[in-house]
């Protein structure tokens, strides 16, 4: 559904200026809603067919991370009917930097067995501080591990200091919905935590449905604290007066740019009973950041 203007309900609830309550199975109409002290700097509502626009997102691509199944490739990233829809799939991807006998996880597969794709706005926008906003339907299936995450723009992970607005996948073959913030350490690629997880059965014993309806993810950001929160429930709170790194740099001081991506297997458990495709979409990504006021 194509986000369209619509006429504002003037009533403040929590307060937002809200237009008509949008359905939870489908894309929200609706234009951003205002929140008073606050400007939308910046949005995406993925109106579009086709691939995500090429000014805000670019691909990441082949084996990346985590020793994950998936090969990241654009092909599985795509906008229709007001989202940005990234889909699994099980297939064979020759791996062009295989090397026989390697130890390199990401060389000594000859082949992918699955597919997905992960979008960033590295290197065209990123932000400091603000109400951040993601609505998105996930794919809570074994296997899929779905992230809405950021990442600072200066030093190497996870110096930069990462946060997780929203992860999917499974502790202890318990599937969970995890809110997480990390930073450096006196070892090089080894983080520190503040993390906080619930199961995924805290949101489908009030709502059986929840897996199949859309949801926001916000992160609310100043100088002194992340507050990660789904659907208005508070999930974890950070206290940025710990999150310093050895060096005495305090990586949630600095701008972060944004993420989304589905990965397979890892943390998401085995996928291969899954059906496949599986499909994360998301509706929108909205900054808002506090309005300065002009001095005359």
């Amino acid at each position: 559904m194509k986000k369209k203007l619509s006429l504002l309900i003037s009533f403040a609830l929590s307060g937002y200026l809200f237009a008509q309550e949008a359905d939870p199975y489908r894309p929200d109409s609706n234009v951003p809603y205002s929140i008073p002290g606050y400007k939308l700097t910046w949005s995406d509502e993925f109106n579009l067919t086709g691939k995500p626009e090429s000014k805000s997102w670019r691909y990441e691509s082949g084996f990346v991370r985590n020793e994950e199944l998936q090969w990241y490739q654009s092909d599985n990233a795509n906008c229709s009917d007001g989202t940005l829809r990234i889909e699994g799939r099980r297939e064979s991807i020759s791996n062009p930097n295989y090397v026989k006998g390697s130890f390199d996880w990401k060389k000594n597969r000859e082949y992918a067995s699955y597919s997905a794709a992960s979008v960033t706005t590295e290197g065209f926008h990123s932000w400091l501080y603000g109400r951040f906003e993601v609505r998105a339907k996930i794919p809570a299936v074994k296997g899929s591990w779905p992230a809405i995450w950021t990442l600072g723009v200066n030093k190497e992970w996870p110096s930069n200091g990462e946060v997780d607005l929203m992860e999917f996948y499974r502790i202890n073959n318990v599937p969970s919905i995890l809110a997480n913030a990390a930073w450096g350490t006196n070892i090089k690629g080894v983080a520190k935590w503040d993390g906080s997880n619930k199961p995924l059965t805290h949101f489908t014993m009030v709502d059986s449905d929840w897996a199949n309806k859309f949801h926001i993810w916000r992160m609310d950001w100043d100088k002194d604290f992340i507050r990660l929160y789904l659907d208005d429930e508070l999930l974890n709170e950070i206290d940025l007066s710990q999150t310093i790194n050895p060096d005495g740099f305090n990586p949630f001081h600095q701008p972060q740019y944004f993420l989304l991506n589905l990965a397979l297997g890892g943390n998401g458990g085995d996928p291969s009973q899954t059906v496949f495709p599986i499909e994360y979409e998301i509706d929108y990504v909205r900054i808002y950041q506090k309005e300065v006021k002009a001095h005359g």
